[in-house]
């Protein structure tokens, strides 16, 4: 059974979190060997851990996993992508720091209630480097739910680039909820929001 997240908590995959961690026995038995391959293993190993109990290991796998197999440092660029040429060196590293520990704060706990959910690959469209790798994610007595994954080909294996779950475009929808803050208060507002909720 594939444990699949909710579309919010979903958001957490297209963000950036470059901690460098080393690999796991979970993260190194996702398959890379094709985009539909990957997406169906990343999705078990990444939530089997949910089904352990064990909170403090589930989010470490989860971090890893992230940490790994996501196009980390385009995602965090393109979230503030229209602050970029504004912002200080000094800014860009605390938001970037901030990331991580804000991604697990906001997201893994949710992740608990859909250890229930099963993902299912129904097809896959090469474009070049990429692929769109459709699924379905379906939970027992809910509608099924669609997701498509964007891969990139990175080396010998692939990393997830963006993700649309229901028709919403998660990584547009969080530099939406960025945006917002940093108009309001300012770039700084953005960070101590994020610090606060990791």
């Amino acid at each position: 059974m594939k444990t699949f997240p909710a579309r919010a908590a979903l958001a957490a995959l297209l963000l950036p979190l470059p901690l460098g961690l080393a690999a796991t026995p979970a993260a190194a038995a996702v398959d890379a060997s094709d985009p539909g391959r990957f997406i169906d293993t990343l999705a078990d190993e990444g939530f089997g851990a949910l089904r352990g109990g064990n909170k403090a290991a589930a989010r470490t796998q989860f971090r890893t996993l992230l940490s790994q197999h996501f196009a980390v440092d385009a995602l965090g660029d393109r979230l503030i992508r229209r602050w970029s040429a504004k912002i200080t060196p000094a800014q860009r590293a605390a938001y970037k720091a901030a990331l991580p520990n804000f991604i697990i704060g906001t997201y893994a706990d949710r992740l608990a209630q859909y250890r229930d959910a099963d993902l299912k690959v129904v097809r896959t469209v090469p474009a070049g480097a990429s692929a769109q790798v459709m699924t379905t994610v379906t939970r027992p007595g809910a509608r099924p739910i669609p997701a498509t994954w964007t891969v990139d080909r990175v080396g010998s294996g692939y990393k997830v680039s963006n993700l649309t779950v229901g028709g919403i475009n998660l990584a547009l929808a969080q530099a939406a909820d960025f945006d917002a803050v940093i108009q309001r208060q300012g770039f700084d507002a953005l960070i101590a929001m994020m610090k606060k909720r990791g």
